[in-house]
């Protein structure tokens, strides 16, 4: 790897434009494929705060790869049981208490995800930020103990993502993603989601806490802990189906 960054030095003075570009998506691949890893099972805590009350809610999440994810609801009591699965571009939720299947259609990407403040694009990520997304490095900037790459993600023309544009850190030391700022269609800021608490789980080095802050909602945040995480555990595609999200307990 050093070597080949050395390679990419002595060619940037002959071909700047394409060798820039491609860095930073090699670099949001490295960074979304340690966060996720080929495969990983989750359990986290997320926690809602608005001014005058808080709640609390803890979850399962599995995912293999890009393509496949389950969310399972174990707490409090009153949503256990509800799932979520991704399957490519397509989104179901489970709903025990009416024992039903619903399918989300795209213009649910931009509403609140079981009442926080990430949305249910942000949960599910049915949007690949890849393939429908430019990515350009636009500066360095320092965060904690980390020199991170500044790059800024802006809509293919006929992706159908929910953001006009994202700006993104990540460090250059271990790809860790640390902050992520969402702009709507008029680039105005929406969000922001800042990183911390870097500790290694099942070897892996990985921000533990995810904090998505509106801009526009004083006093209201939504918090997301880590509390354990199994990445490369063996997942079948076959486990993401509809009728496995209505046996998950």
């Amino acid at each position: 790897m050093f070597l080949l960054n050395r390679l990419f030095i002595l060619f940037l003075t002959f071909t700047p434009v394409f060798l820039f570009a491609q860095d930073a998506a090699d670099i949001i691949q490295q960074a979304e494929e340690h966060f996720r890893g080929d495969t990983h099972i989750a359990t986290v805590k997320m926690t809602i705060e608005r001014e005058s009350w808080s709640r609390e809610m803890t979850m399962k999440s599995w995912t293999l790869g890009e393509d496949y994810a389950l969310i399972l609801i174990e707490s409090p009591a009153r949503d256990k049981g509800t799932s979520f699965l991704k399957r490519d571009k397509e989104i179901w939720n489970w709903v025990p208490s009416i024992e039903r299947v619903v399918k989300l259609p795209p213009s649910m990407m931009m509403q609140s995800w079981m009442g926080s403040d990430f949305t249910n694009d942000d949960l599910v990520r049915s949007s690949s930020i890849i393939e429908d997304y430019d990515q350009e490095i636009v500066g360095e900037e320092q965060i904690g103990d980390y020199l991170c790459y500044k790059i800024e993600l802006t809509p293919k023309v006929d992706a159908a993502v929910v953001w006009g544009k994202i700006v993104a850190w990540i460090s250059k030391e271990g790809f860790l993603q640390l902050k992520n700022e969402f702009y709507d269609e008029d680039e105005e800021l929406v969000s922001v989601m800042e990183m911390s608490e870097v500790k290694e789980m099942d070897g892996r080095l990985i921000p533990t806490k995810m904090v998505m802050t509106p801009v526009d909602e004083e006093g209201e945040r939504t918090i997301i802990e880590y509390l354990e995480i199994d990445f490369d555990a063996t997942l079948e595609e076959s486990m993401f189906s509809k009728q496995q999200m209505k046996r998950l307990k």
